[in-house]
C-alpha cells in the first residue's frame, strides 16, 4: 500500500503577495514563484498560492473556509510564535474534548487553518 509522504494545499487567492506575507508570519518561507503562483513551505507542509482574482471570495463560504489541519509537536510554542508575529487568532488555544490542544488562524482573505497537538504528547 502506498504511503503519503507530505501534504500540499492549493489555495486560490486574490492578493498573492498579502497572503505570502501572512504565511511567512506563520514561519513558512517562499520556495517557488512560477508565474501567477507563490509556493510557501514550512517543514513538510507546502501551500501553493495561486492568483485567481475572479474567484469567489473565501469569506463568503462561512464555516466552509477551513482548508487544513497542521499537526505539530509543540502547539504551545507555535501559538506563542504566531502571536509574537502578529497573526490574528481565529479560535484561541485550548484543549478539546476530541483529544487535541488546538487553535485556528485566518488568512487575510479568510482561509482558516487549524493547528493542533494530540493531548498528552
Amino acid at each position: 500500500m502506498a504511503t503519503i509522504l507530505q501534504n500540499h494545499y492549493v489555495l486560490a487567492v486574490h492578493d498573492i503577495q498579502a497572503n505570502a506575507e501572512f504565511y511567512k508570519k506563520l514561519g513558512f518561507r517562499i520556495v517557488g514563484q512560477p508565474p501567477g503562483w507563490i509556493f510557501v513551505q514550512r517543514d513538510r507542509c507546502m501551500i501553493m498560492l495561486g492568483e485567481c482574482r475572479d474567484a469567489l471570495p473565501v469569506k463568503e463560504l462561512g464555516d466552509h473556509n477551513y482548508f487544513g489541519y497542521l499537526l505539530v509537536d509543540d502547539v504551545n510554542d507555535y501559538y506563542e510564535e504566531v502571536c509574537r508575529n502578529g497573526v490574528g487568532i481565529h479560535n484561541p488555544l485550548g484543549d478539546k474534548p476530541w483529544g487535541m490542544r488546538e487553535f485556528a488562524v485566518e488568512s487575510p482573505e479568510g482561509h482558516r487553518l487549524m493547528i493542533g497537538q494530540v493531548l498528552g504528547t
